[in-house]
């Protein structure tokens, strides 16, 4: 084989470098366009890309250059720069050196994109707690998108392909233009009404004007409220909506929305296939277990003698019974002992010794409540006296004529005729 005909990598970059660095035409380019990707370098250089509704290109502006302008570049201000077109070799695209750079005015909508954008995110619209889970298995799938255009075209036969059991309903809709945000905004919640497992809503690719309705509030509540979850596939992988922060999922593209919504029926087959042998393993395999245990059981020792267990239990059972008897003589033993000891008692014998003692003491208490007892006193010959109740303990507390003499037998009333202290 002669290799003198094939060139080195290296070989070709070289060339490409030299003819674009050759060409009169890209020189001196001015372009005008939308920074991205920008990022300020430690050694003062620019690295960022250009791009517009259509396009974008890598850029690079040398710390030189950089130092001369006026203002500080940022993430999606519009700018014109004039500058060479050529090759980096090391990666063998071509980019743009830019030596000149002027403010073009930061685009109002990227203002107003930015701004609802950390109003909303401020707001919680964008947490991932009120993120719903995409069904795995989806029997009907809702599209919000317009009736023509390749969004729908692709979406459907994506679904047709890969899931064709899945049913479709399209809710037609505006996707671009004044009236497009409220008309996309009122068929998502029309899609509420419908049994549906997941809600695509979409369109293709376009300038950040034609993309816009997908940028407004109204719409961007609307998915928020939804009850179903819902796919944003807005533009191409390149375009940021406030539907995609909002949405339970974003897809780059609305083909990509469809791979996301429902499987692919060719390894769903594989995958039940797969499960279908797994179970079938794990079924002769419980089988088997189950067979070498009861074959296990039925060559044990007890099964095939079966009256050992019986006889074990048996004795078991006259052991406990021994004891028990062995318990109850015992038991029967030790209150017999008690009984005859009781029985020859010395008390028992001779009660009468028990009481006398007690007797004697009891005439004693007797004797000295008798001394204590008032009555023993009035039959010694003394008498109470009373008035209205209460003994009268000296003359003067005689109040009245008519007393009470109380004596050991009964009462005397008696009147009082003449009082004489002493």
């Amino acid at each position: 084989m002669n290799q003198d005909k094939y060139l080195t990598v290296s070989a070709v970059t070289k060339y490409l470098k030299f003819k674009f660095d050759t060409d009169e035409h890209l020189r001196t380019v001015f372009l005008k366009g939308e920074i991205s990707n920008f990022k300020a370098h430690t050694t003062g250089h620019f690295y960022f890309s250009l791009k517009d509704e259509g396009s974008k290109i890598n850029a690079i502006m040398f710390s030189t250059n950089a130092k001369k302008i006026n203002f500080s570049p940022s993430e999606g201000m519009k700018v014109l720069v004039v500058g060479r077109i050529s090759v980096y070799e090391a990666t063998g695209g071509y980019q743009i050196y830019v030596e000149k750079m002027e403010q073009d005015g930061l685009g109002n909508l990227y203002i107003a994109f930015e701004k609802l954008k950390q109003d909303l995110a401020k707001e919680g619209l964008f947490d991932a707690a009120h993120k719903k889970t995409i069904p795995k298995i989806p029997m009907r799938i809702g599209i919000v998108t317009a009736p023509t255009g390749a969004a729908i075209k692709d979406i459907l036969s994506t679904i047709k392909r890969r899931f064709p059991i899945c049913e479709t309903i399209l809710f037609p809709a505006l996707v671009q233009g004044e009236n497009a945000a409220s008309d996309i905004a009122n068929k998502i919640d029309m899609a509420a009404n419908y049994e549906i497992d997941t809600l695509i809503v979409g369109r293709g690719g376009g300038s950040i004007e034609d993309l816009w309705p997908f940028n407004e509030e109204i719409v961007a509540r609307a998915i928020y409220h939804s009850k179903v979850p819902v796919i944003s596939a807005v533009g191409h992988e390149i375009d940021y909506t406030i539907s995609d922060f909002v949405s339970d999922l974003r897809a780059p593209t609305p083909t990509g929305a469809a791979e996301i919504a429902v499987p692919n029926m060719i390894d769903l087959v594989k995958h039940i296939e797969q499960l279908k042998i797994r179970l079938k393993e794990s079924i002769l395999k419980k089988v088997n277990y189950n067979k070498l245990y009861l074959d296990s059981l039925k060559n044990s020792y007890v099964i095939k003698t079966p009256m050992i267990m019986y006889e074990n239990k048996k004795q078991k059972l006259d052991l406990i019974e021994t004891k028990i008897n062995t318990l109850i003589i015992h038991k029967l033993e030790t209150s017999k002992q008690l009984f005859e000891h009781l029985k020859k008692n010395h008390i028992l014998k001779n009660p009468q010794e028990i009481f006398e003692p007690k007797a004697i003491i009891l005439k004693q208490i007797i004797e000295k409540l008798e001394l204590l007892n008032p009555l023993g006193i009035l039959k010694r010959g003394y008498t109470l006296t009373y008035q209205n109740n209460h003994i009268i303990k000296s003359i003067s507390d005689i109040k009245e004529d008519s007393i009470e003499i109380r004596l050991y037998d009964g009462t005397v009333k008696a009147k009082v005729v003449e009082k004489e202290k002493k």
